[in-house]
């Protein structure tokens, strides 16, 4: 009788090394299976089953960076905590593999690798395959509405940060563009708090009219206007006991804004033709894509309003800011798509990933998730992503704004590749001789 156990998953794009491994992880494991792409990650999930992945860390030519595998590594443990992950690299980097283990993984294995080293850890792994009672990732992570972290620093940062924050009832103020996420943070910052039994309440404080400010927010009674037939309940009172999410509170017009002020201060109500006082105990999170500062110096926005709401502040980074998470994003959106649609989607290919890479995303997550969608309505066995016309070219090529701003974009761009002339040039939309130009002229 075999003594064979553990089920093995590995996912590698090299053919070269899914054959050996579909040679020699047999000899020491139950069943092994090998896929080229972790585009079919979720779904072997469910269907495979297996107790440990062999995950490579690169799967798009052109970025290195391990952004990739460390991405797919938090996918496998949220969907899938019980499932141990050995990271596969190329690139014998000590900080990666230190970072793969804080987010769960169990090993680390460079290529190339020693057999013996590769079937031991391995056969570890899958000893530690346990099941556990829940993942660790918040209830709204749970109830299909994740957060994207992904792999920036930045928004390692603003997790962190979320981490020591969400269990308090500290005021929180999320700034960024449009289509940034906004609404999703604060989802999980509720998520993440003592308050998340009770459903978070949220409004576009912007969208309000005047005649409709006081009444949504803090309610009326019963004939206190024409079309008051009854009692009714504002936001404030709904979300007693848990989180109020105003967005979009750098809308507010300045003289409806000393109407919330008074309300934040005192935490009680007073419904609209009403005498009596209702105290309310909320958590605050706010979100604007203004900048308060500048709207407090110009005299907009109440300054004493702006510091009340304004115990910790959370900026989003806009999609263009984190382009090493953009693939990752595709690849979700593509799941996500396919099952609502029953399409069956391909792996992109490597033309449409650099087409993706290289827009410059204005919409941000947002325009992403809406592109990958038409994408996939529109599938027919081939990735169709159309040109984006948002920019006066429609192309994505170097903004040619001139002096420091070009300079700026250059720097950051050699930075997020690490120095790599071709990759950056790439992204830039320019070609490697007009880059050496541009890195001379700046002296970079």
């Amino acid at each position: 009788m075999s003594t064979k156990k553990g089920k093995i998953l590995v996912v590698d794009d090299n053919s070269g090394i899914r054959r050996t491994m579909e040679i020699l992880l047999p000899m020491h494991f139950a069943e092994v299976r090998t896929i080229a792409s972790p585009n079919m990650l979720v779904s072997e999930l469910e269907t495979y089953r297996p107790d440990v992945v062999l995950l490579d860390m690169n799967f798009t030519a052109s970025i290195n960076s391990g952004g990739e595998g460390l991405y797919w590594l938090g996918e496998i443990k949220r969907l899938k905590p019980a499932t141990q992950v050995v990271l596969f690299t190329a690139y014998a980097d000590i900080q990666l593999a230190v970072e793969g283990m804080k987010r769960g993984a169990f090993d680390f294995i460079v290529k190339p690798w020693e057999n013996e080293r590769l079937i031991s850890t391995l056969k570890a792994a899958a000893d530690h395959a346990k099941p556990i009672k829940s993942p660790e990732y918040s209830s709204d992570s749970r109830a299909g509405s994740p957060m994207f972290w992904g792999t920036t620093p930045a928004m390692m940062r603003i997790r962190e940060t979320i981490r020591k924050v969400a269990p308090t009832d500290a005021t929180v103020l999320i700034t960024g563009e449009n289509g940034t996420g906004k609404d999703l943070l604060a989802k999980e910052i509720h998520a993440q708090s003592p308050r998340n039994p009770k459903s978070m309440v949220a409004v576009d404080a912007g969208a309000l009219t005047e005649t409709l400010f006081e009444s949504e927010l803090f309610g009326h009674v019963k004939g206190a206007f024409t079309d008051a037939h009854a009692d009714h309940e504002g936001k404030f009172e709904q979300a007693n006991g848990s989180t109020l999410f105003l967005d979009e509170i750098g809308n507010i017009p300045l003289h409806l804004q000393a109407k919330l002020l008074r309300v934040l201060q005192n935490r009680e109500i007073v419904r609209v033709g009403g005498t009596k006082t209702i105290p309310v105990d909320i958590r605050l999170v706010c979100a604007t894509n203004k900048d308060l500062e500048a709207l407090v110096r110009e005299g907009k926005f109440r300054e004493d309003l702006y510091y009340r709401i304004n115990t910790v502040h959370l900026s989003l980074p806009a999609l263009r800011e984190r382009r090493e998470d953009i693939l990752p994003l595709a690849t979700r959106f593509i799941d996500e798509f396919a099952k609502l649609y029953h399409r069956p989607c391909t792996p992109l290919t490597r033309e449409i990933s650099d087409l993706l890479l290289n827009r410059p995303w204005h919409g941000n997550i947002r325009e992403l998730r809406n592109c990958i969608e038409r994408a996939v309505i529109l599938f027919d066995g081939t990735w169709t992503i159309e040109p984006d016309h948002t920019s006066a070219t429609g192309q994505n090529t170097l903004y040619h704004r001139g002096g420091q701003d070009e300079e700026q974009q250059v720097r950051e761009t050699m930075n997020r590749f690490r120095g790599n002339v071709s990759a950056a040039a790439k992204a830039l939309g320019i070609s490697r001789p007009t880059l050496y130009a541009k890195l001379k002229k700046y002296g970079l």
